[in-house]
């Protein structure tokens, strides 16, 4: 029965939602490729109090639990009681949700004003697609960021590339998301850039140099939404 998990993930009766010390040790260690004995001989524990440990998670000496998280390169924090960093959509669906499509106004409703996005390009032919975060403003029916010019080659004018958004409410179990595709202009206009300027504000999250303004120009804007099945 624990053959499966000597070199597995998680628990097979893990909750998705709620780790518990037990899955991040059996995670991490699937994730080094180490065996439970290999474990247990560098934490300096036999193997049956290292399946215990497992299996339960709780109700064990702390010291062994930071030998097990240098073991695992890891927080004893971590380890404990988990990463405060995860990504979203860890918690479970609404209610009856229901998965709609946008319309494209209400995309741009969506979008609003500014936020973070994710673009994506293909630096060339035999290369795999790139996604960057961006800080992203909306000026009319475009999507414009700022980005650094001696990485702009990717994202050379007239280049094909996608942007995507979006919200997720996790305690909700909803959310929504809308995904861009056109092609890029180089903004050049020193109004244009002023007042693009102006309305971006201060330097991106990311800082360093980001004096190259990009705009997406779409041809094609979709998104969808999950939210809950209305009653009549």
């Amino acid at each position: 029965m624990h053959a499966d998990r000597d070199r597995a993930g998680p628990a097979a009766d893990a909750s998705s939602g709620d780790e518990g010390v037990a899955d991040r040790i059996a995670l991490r260690r699937g994730q080094l490729g180490m065996s439970r004995e290999e474990m247990a001989a560098r934490a300096g524990m036999s193997v049956t109090y290292l399946r215990q440990v497992e299996e339960l998670g709780t109700g064990f000496d702390p010291g062994a639990l930071m030998r097990l998280a240098a073991v695992l390169d890891m927080p004893y924090e971590e380890l404990t009681t988990g990463r405060r960093d995860t990504p979203p959509g860890r918690g479970g669906p609404a209610a009856h949700p229901v998965l709609a499509r946008l319309s494209e106004q209400e995309c741009w409703q969506r979008l609003g004003t500014h936020g973070i996005g994710r673009i994506s390009y293909t630096a060339g032919a035999a290369e795999a697609p790139v996604v960057m975060p961006v800080n992203f403003l909306v000026d009319g029916r475009s999507v414009v960021y700022r980005t650094d010019p001696a990485g702009a080659a990717a994202v050379r004018v007239g280049a094909r590339v996608a942007f995507e958004t979006d919200h997720i409410d996790e305690a909700a179990g909803l959310g929504w998301s809308v995904l861009v595709t056109g092609t890029v202009e180089h903004p050049a206009d020193p109004e244009t850039l002023e007042a693009l300027a102006r309305r971006y504000g201060s330097t991106p999250w990311a800082g360093g140099r980001r004096d190259l303004w990009i705009r997406v120009v779409p041809d094609r804007t979709s998104g969808r939404v999950i939210e809950p099945l209305r009653e009549e």
